[in-house]
């Protein structure tokens, strides 16, 4: 798009400043990346891991205040700087600062931001502002018509804080660059779309408020994966530490989320059931269970159809589920990237002795280490003890197991299915890799950032505004602005953890995919 000249803004930056790969974090998911990036910090200290938040069983999405550490706009803030944030996810609900933030991904649709009531005041100054792109109709002209509203609702909010507060920061975010590839793989018409209309917005502002230093930044890659499918729970109870049961008498998977007649986490009895579900379920504790089903559409390629008129309710209650209580270990959910023993006195049910932990953790490391793929690739770059890259006061929370797929090629799912491996579910995804270019006043566009990582954003962005950065950050200030050093800042004021109960949000992840 830079040779055929649709996105001039972000080539101008990328032309008169400096640019490099930029390293995101594991895991490289949205919720958990870009709370990083804001924080300067891994999961185990800022606390946020996935997208779900686990009380045993029991999840919610993340929300603002799962985030347990200082944002750089409350940093900035305690130097007596003000900032204007717009749609930065996990930060809904707002905690006060010397500002205004708008709140993004997984906040509910009509948040409430901060100040009180600054939602209202962009929806009657700006027109429509959404969180979330509108529901498709057959009116739209394009398809990428949805995507491009919120992208110009973005800029359109961002301009009119800015014009009311005068901040000495401005952040904003632009979620449609990743929702297209989860929700439209492969339709690059629409990426394109959704491209020149950011460079559009970022003109615009540019043009009217010239900040003094630019920062374009990804909290990952994107990309197509061209390896499998790798169903880690299925791979796990072929070697014995996955058990599993037939007929709802377990947990249901995550993916019963996209049916309101199920909740992750609730057992599969307290829910009631129709006549179908319960002939679903004894059909599956006789073995028939919606796997072997779904196999046998497969072959006759009638499963994608069959699939999309069965409510996933009936679906749900013929698989069979990972016995959570009984299993040694398993992948409890596919975006946190890792396995979890069932340790006693940890996990609800636990059943492996504390003495027993490490031994189990050493004979599965080295167990997933060894796979290969059917073409004979290793199915994962890494496999480590999560001590290896999350770590901090929140880490008990962090799976026990890391587990790194290759190249991002590899699509790890906690699905049991009658083989461990298969095309994946998503063609396009994350990758490990994205983009940070930096331009301006206070810029060395000389130096290179060659080897920056996700982790050194938010101590870069405070260097530039002549700050110290916190010394919990594990991050680095890159070489394009000269360091000021550390400080060891008070704890933050954050509230108490608040449960997401928003339907809607769960629904819309499940949508992109990052629920199973």
């Amino acid at each position: 798009m830079f040779d055929e000249g649709k996105i001039p803004t972000l080539h101008s930056i990328f032309t008169n400043g400096t640019y490099a790969p930029l390293e995101s974090q594991i895991p490289p998911w949205t919720a958990s990346a870009w709370p990083s990036l804001y924080t300067g910090m891994n999961p185990g200290k800022h606390g946020v891991f996935d997208f779900l938040s686990f009380q045993g069983h029991e999840w919610s999405v993340v929300n603002g205040s799962h985030v347990r550490e200082r944002t750089l706009w409350e940093i900035l803030d305690y130097h007596g700087y003000s900032s204007v944030v717009v749609n930065a996810p996990v930060t809904h609900p707002t905690r006060p600062f010397n500002g205004a933030l708008v709140p993004g991904y997984t906040a509910p649709e009509n948040p409430e931001g901060y100040p009180a009531g600054i939602v209202d005041d962009v929806r009657d100054a700006v027109g429509d502002y959404r969180v979330y792109p509108r529901d498709p109709s057959p009116d739209d002209e394009a398809a990428s018509d949805r995507y491009c509203e919120l992208v110009n609702m973005r800029g359109d909010a961002f301009q009119y804080l800015l014009d009311r507060f005068e901040p000495d920061f401005g952040f904003i975010q632009f979620q449609q660059t990743d929702t297209v590839f989860h929700e439209r793989p492969g339709d690059l018409d629409s990426v394109r779309d959704i491209y020149a209309a950011v460079d559009r917005q970022l003109a615009a502002i540019l043009d009217a408020y010239r900040p003094e230093n630019v920062f374009v930044v990804s909290d990952h890659g994107m990309g197509e994966y061209d390896g499998y499918e790798f169903r880690v729970n299925e791979f796990l109870s072929r070697h014995g530490y996955v058990r599993t049961v037939n007929g709802g008498q377990g947990m249901p998977t995550w993916a019963t989320v996209r049916d309101s007649k199920l909740r992750a986490g609730v057992d599969a009895q307290s829910v009631k059931q129709g006549l179908h579900v319960k002939a679903i379920q004894l059909l599956a504790r006789t073995g028939l269970t919606s796997q072997r089903i779904g196999a046998l559409l497969e072959y006759v390629g009638l499963d994608e159809l069959v699939a999309s008129r069965i409510p996933t309710a009936i679906i749900s209650a013929g698989t069979r589920q990972v016995d959570f209580e009984r299993s040694i270990a398993y992948l409890r959910s596919r975006t946190e990237l890792g396995i979890r023993i069932n340790l006693e006195g940890r996990e609800p049910s636990g059943i492996v002795p504390p003495d027993d932990y490490e031994s189990i953790r050493t004979e599965l490391i080295e167990l997933l280490q060894a796979v290969t793929d059917p073409d004979g690739n290793p199915v994962f770059d890494d496999v480590a003890p999560r001590e290896a890259y999350l770590n901090g006061p929140k880490e008990d929370a962090a799976v026990d197991i890391v587990l790194v797929p290759r190249n991002f090629d590899q699509f790890l799912s906690s699905m049991l299915a009658d083989r461990v491996f298969g095309d994946p579910s998503e063609p396009w995804n994350h990758k490990l890799y994205g983009i940070v270019a930096a331009v301006g006043h206070d810029i060395d566009t000389g130096a290179s950032l060659e080897g920056a990582h996700l982790f050194d954003i938010a101590p870069t962005i405070l260097a530039a505004f002549g700050v110290e950065t916190d010394d919990r950050m594990d991050g680095q200030v890159l070489p394009i602005v000269d360091p000021v050093g550390q400080t060891a800042y008070p704890d933050p004021d954050v509230q108490d953890v608040s449960e997401t109960n928003n339907s809607a949000v769960e629904e819309r992840l499940a949508n992109l995919g990052y629920l199973e």
